[in-house]
């Protein structure tokens, strides 16, 4: 895609995360700068409080961000540990109906593997299943994690 001086602005919703997340957000930004590529950062930044709106970390303004500009970008997010919350990415996939995972595998030039000439796209179920988030613990020292696959999600 070529862009030109004159190209409106790409707007997208940017969650520097945590540890190296900033880091990471930063290198992008300068990527995108030297590639002049029009885009207008609007960055959200996790609370250290839980939003009751969304039972997460993340609060409803970000998850509207991403929702009006139809455009995010995630950096590495550590879900506080405690009870009362959602993680933070099950809070995004539910939220946003990120049902896709798409894992590509290749082999890469002059690289020696056990395989050759590997390429392989592996697209996983995002939602439910192990990821649906649904556990409890039964007793002290027993969690049950509940796994639900559904044909919509499927399909």
């Amino acid at each position: 895609m070529a862009f030109s001086a004159a190209s409106t602005p790409i707007r997208a919703t940017l969650f520097p995360g945590d540890g190296i997340g900033p880091e990471i957000a930063e290198s992008v930004k300068t990527i995108f700068r030297a590639a002049e590529v029009p885009i207008e950062w609007e960055e959200h930044y996790v609370g250290d409080q839980v939003d009751p709106r969304t039972q997460s970390f993340l609060t409803w303004e970000s998850l509207e961000s991403v929702r009006r500009n139809k455009v995010g970008l995630k950096g590495p997010m550590a879900t506080p540990i405690g009870k009362g919350h959602r993680s933070l990415n099950l809070t995004l996939r539910k939220e946003l109906n990120l049902y896709a995972n798409v894992r590509p595998c290749y082999s890469l030039p002059d690289y020696k593997t056990r395989y050759d000439d590997v390429n392989l796209i592996t697209i996983r179920e995002n939602t439910e299943g192990e990821y649906s988030g649904l556990e409890h613990q039964v007793v002290r020292g027993v969690v049950e994690s509940l796994k639900i696959i559904t044909c919509q999600a499927s399909l």
